[in-house]
């Protein structure tokens, strides 16, 4: 058995201590929000936050994370109703065209403003390693410094 926590609920899991996260959540606890992209932590749709921290989910085994807190997109926002800054100023910029990498990115750019409040251009390339096929990084990086400034 295999125990973490999941968007703030204790899970006791009975899967295979190799199994790696991101099956964990999408076939284990049905949360299909974070992505597979590629399955060698190159893309980082697979992006979620363990204990605060953005991790590849596709490489990460199950057993990495036992005992520790994990964030998925589904918990990005505080309630259905109230979107949180980075996804506001994710609709605003219209970041997502395709939007199949989006949760990975936004869980990313969360976890760097949980880090960093005021991230500069250079602190933003840095931390944000995600690969957008259709190419939205400068609208990625605008929302951002939007969300920071929201957040401030």
């Amino acid at each position: 058995m295999i125990s973490l926590e999941v968007n703030g609920e204790q899970r006791e899991l009975d899967v295979e201590p190799d199994m790696p996260l991101l099956w964990v959540l999408r076939d284990e606890l049905g949360l299909t929000g974070t992505k597979f992209g590629c399955g060698i932590a190159a893309c980082g749709a697979c992006t979620v936050q363990v204990d605060g921290q953005a991790m590849r989910s596709c490489v990460t085994p199950v057993s990495m994370v036992e005992g520790q807190s994990v964030r998925t997109i589904e918990a990005l926002s505080e309630s259905a109703e109230k979107l949180s800054a980075i996804q506001e100023a994710w609709i605003t910029h219209q970041v997502p065209q395709c939007g199949y990498c989006q949760s990975g990115m936004l869980m990313a750019a969360s976890a760097l403003l949980a880090e960093n409040p005021d991230p500069s251009d250079a602190d933003i390339d840095a931390a944000m390693t995600n690969v957008c096929r259709c190419g939205t990084y400068g609208r990625v990086r605008a929302a951002i410094h939007d969300a920071a400034k929201a957040q401030g």
